[in-house]
C-alpha cells in the first residue's frame, strides 16, 4: 500500500501544479481514503493535497461543475463521478487511482 499523508495531517506545498490526469470514482471514496476535503469557495467544492513517502504530491478536485462555481445549477458532490488529479508529473495518475483500487 502506498504511503501518503494528506493536507488534514501536515502543511503541503502543492503551489504550481496543474492537471495531469482524472480519475473516475466517488466522493464517499475519496472521504474516506483522503478525509476531510477543502475548498476555495469558488471553483472547487472539494479538494485533497496528498504528498507520497517519497516526497511526490497530488490534488484531486472537481472544478467548475460544483454549486460554488455554477450556484444551484452546479452538481452535488455525491453527483461527482469524474475528478481532476493535479501533480507535477503524471506519475501521481496511477498512484491515486490505485490507492482508490
Amino acid at each position: 500500500m502506498e504511503n501518503f499523508l494528506t493536507h488534514n495531517e501536515k502543511e503541503i506545498n502543492v503551489s504550481g501544479t496543474s492537471l495531469v490526469g482524472y480519475v473516475n470514482t466517488t466522493y464517499s471514496k475519496l472521504f474516506e481514503k483522503f478525509g476531510e476535503p477543502f475548498d476555495d469557495g469558488y471553483k472547487t467544492d472539494a479538494e485533497w493535497e496528498i504528498e507520497f513517502s517519497d516526497g511526490k504530491v497530488a490534488t484531486i478536485y472537481n472544478w467548475k461543475n460544483g454549486k460554488n462555481y455554477n450556484g444551484s445549477e452546479g452538481l452535488d458532490l455525491d453527483d461527482i463521478t469524474v475528478w481532476h488529479i493535479g501533480g507535477f508529473d503524471k506519475s501521481v495518475v496511477e498512484r491515486i487511482q490505485k490507492i482508490l483500487s
